[in-house]
């Protein structure tokens, strides 16, 4: 139904009572009718708009005229959040949850508080951010540099919609966060209120007297003229031009499908016409309607979707190597605690001028762990050692070596600074100072340094545990008697030894054959005993790539065919929660692919951030012609200072692994490689093996 007879514009607000006089950032709507657009309204709470709203709605239902009303926010959130937070991925049942836990006053709301109970289900911290309160709420960033999202960051219609703003943001220029989640409820309300009388546009068909709709005036307005308000302008523009537009255009532009996220009445949604493919002899030929998916962009999708998984616990510092910091870490005590000598020597007061210069000794001497009682007098010397505490009346050190030592005291010859040949007081690391932040993964000099600073317990996340599986018919133990078109699974042990140097803890889930059951219930025990789980094999699109197809079942198919060489099927997705890498079944495909994609988003979920290997730029001892479209890695070592490419770029080379000792990236455009030609070697221990 789109001939509609009235149409309404709202501009919502998430914030409180805006008083009496009509002000910006407050609630603006305005109505346009047979033609006629009648001045905006000012609604300076939430209150008040829904019983405009409501009494709108009665008015014109009484009437018999079929009402458009259109509001400024986003009617739904990127997939997966609906199902998180309900079980459902039914984005109405997201209204009802926001209405069940909102609290709502003129003066005051909660939605800081809920975005931050929210973001404590998934880790703390995000999806939501932008904390605009005097006080912090745990779980709630005040700064997106601060968050990490565990959902898509925006709506497909928001990566299309140009200027449009993300729906996690609370705060800020241009947030349109708390209208989210302060104006679901009052839709939830209507709805609710006029059962059976409205409908959702595009969750449901518009078939009921009044139908809700989400618009952005921003979008497509720019600034208001002179001396008016912009928010009460945009509402007065959109209402006249949605009376005026021609039904059929109208119903155009309603003719949407998007389920779960919603979308923004006026953004041309894709295309999906299914058009054949030309005939191309060719392996790498995509089916219809698929793209390849550059490196950048999948390592973005991953980056921007991931975050931690792992469990935190505190525990004493002994057990620290190799774990990730879930807290900042403050030192307990100075480092050094104390003043000291740098040096073997003698220590006195102040620094001396250039010249010949003779100093008495005083009684004693200052050694590390062993502290001189009493205070060296002025103008007197003490014989100090390497770490010493300075005495009181010390603060500078001459070096033994230039001294000349008589019975009772020391010559020497000057300039010498004051200060000199010394240590302060917490010159390495002061007392209550960060020494280490969250994320860090413990290295053995951490522990040194947690030592010195007094700190006995840390917070600690769980290593992150990573199934392994291999899916194939024509796969046998290493050592098996294998059959006629049968091999040797080289993948798992390849990938099991590479998560153990990567520090996370390998679980072993062994070969699945070609049979979707025994997949699924593989699947479901990996994923009750590990955090992420990784296959080789059927990630594809042929009749047993099981990996994809089960997948793609689940709704949890995130994106594959990667423009890359070697590998290209890579599935992304979750079971049951957990996240899934669907590697390649050739070796060198999955090794290259899980050091490329796999092993920095696997540090995210093991909560030490994402991680870029170090690169260098070497010269090239090969030459290369490289067509464009797909990024390019050479298994390569160095030999005299330049990049030696294995002999063969044939992804069945298994030798080529050992070989190698790095990779070498080639970009994506074309390019012609000769030897001098400098190219970037990544070295295998750039990803930790």
């Amino acid at each position: 139904m789109t001939a509609f007879d009235t149409f309404a514009m709202v501009d919502w607000s998430g914030g409180n009572d805006t008083g009496k006089r009509p002000r910006k950032d407050a609630i603006w709507a305005c109505v346009a009718r047979a033609g006629e657009t009648e001045a905006p309204i000012y609604l300076r709470n939430r209150v008040v708009a829904r019983d405009w709203i409501s009494d709108l709605i009665a008015a014109e239902l009484a009437a018999g005229r079929l009402l458009m009303l259109g509001f400024d926010f986003p009617f739904g959130y990127p997939r997966g959040f609906a199902r998180a937070l309900t079980g459902s991925d039914d984005p109405l049942a997201l209204w009802d949850w926001f209405e069940a836990r909102i609290e709502d006053a003129p003066g005051a709301n909660n939605r800081f508080d809920l975005a931050g109970e929210i973001n404590r289900r998934f880790g703390g911290e995000g999806p939501f951010w932008a904390n605009a309160l005097a006080r912090d709420i745990d779980g709630l960033p005040r700064r997106k540099t601060q968050y990490r999202n565990p959902f898509p960051d925006r709506r497909a219609v928001e990566r299309l919609a140009k200027g449009s703003f993300t729906c996690w943001q609370l705060a800020g220029a241009g947030a349109v966060g708390s209208q989210v989640m302060m104006g679901l409820p009052v839709l939830c309300e209507l709805r609710r209120r006029f059962a059976g009388q409205v409908a959702v546009w595009p969750f449901e068909t518009l078939d009921r007297p009044v139908a809700l709709v989400e618009i952005w005036p921003s979008l497509t307005l720019g600034a208001a003229p002179a001396g008016q308000i912009r928010d009460a302008w945009q509402v007065e523009q959109v209402a006249r031009a949605l009376s005026r537009l021609d039904p059929g255009a109208l119903a155009r532009q309603l003719a949407v499908e998007a389920p779960e996220e919603g979308w923004i009445l006026g953004v041309e949604q894709m295309k999906t016409e299914i058009e054949p493919p030309p005939l191309r002899n060719d392996c790498f030929a995509l089916p219809a309607g698929v793209e390849w998916t550059p490196v950048d962009t999948a390592l973005a999708h991953l980056r921007d979707r991931l975050g931690p998984v792992t469990s935190i616990r505190t525990e004493p510092v002994a057990g620290a190597l190799g774990r990730v910091l879930a807290a900042d870490v403050v030192a307990q005590r100075s480092n050094p605690p104390l003043a000291n000598s740098a040096v073997d020597g003698y220590g006195f007061a102040g620094g001396r001028p250039e010249g010949k210069h003779v100093l008495p000794l005083a009684v004693g001497r200052a050694a590390a762990g062993l502290a001189h009682d009493g205070a060296v007098p002025a103008g007197q010397a003490l014989r100090i050692l390497t770490g010493a505490a300075l005495p009181e009346g010390v603060d500078t050190v001459i070096l033994e070596e230039d001294v000349t030592l008589g019975e009772d005291r020391i010559a020497f010859r000057g300039p010498l600074k004051q200060g000199a040949n010394t240590r302060m007081a917490g010159e390495d690391v002061a007392a209550g100072q960060v020494a280490l932040r969250a994320g860090r993964v413990v290295t053995p000099a951490d522990m040194a340094l947690l030592s010195a600073l007094g700190v006995s317990e840390l917070s600690l996340r769980d290593r992150l545990r990573v199934a392994v599986l291999s899916t194939g018919d024509e796969l046998v133990e290493p050592g098996e008697p294998a059959g006629p078109g049968q091999i040797p699974d080289a993948n798992r042990p390849m990938l099991l030894s590479m998560l153990h140097r990567f520090g996370f803890v390998p679980e072993d889930m062994g070969r699945v054959p070609d049979d979707r059951d025994s997949l699924r219930a593989r699947l479901d025990a990996a994923a009750e005993r590990a955090d992420v789980i990784l296959t080789s094999g059927g990630a594809s699109a042929g009749d047993e790539d099981h990996v994809s197809a089960l997948l793609q079942e689940a709704g949890a198919m995130q994106q594959w065919r990667i423009a890359v060489k070697p590998g290209r099927p890579l599935a992304l997705g979750l079971w049951r929660g957990k996240p899934v890498f669907g590697l390649p079944g050739n070796p060198v495909a999955a090794m290259v692919c899980t050091l490329i994609f796999a092993r920095p988003a696997l540090s995210l979920l093991a909560g030490a951030g994402w991680t870029v290997p170090q690169g260098f730029e070497i010269p090239a001892a090969f030459e290369k012609r490289k067509k464009a479209g797909r990024r390019e890695y050479l298994r390569a070592r160095v030999r005299d200072g330049r990049v030696e490419a294995f002999r063969s770029e044939g992804s069945g080379l298994i030798s080529g692994l050992s070989w190698a000792e790095g990779l070498v990236e080639l970009g994506d455009g074309a390019g012609h490689i000769r030897p001098g030609d400098p190219v970037r070697f990544i070295p295998f221990g750039s990803f930790g093996l």
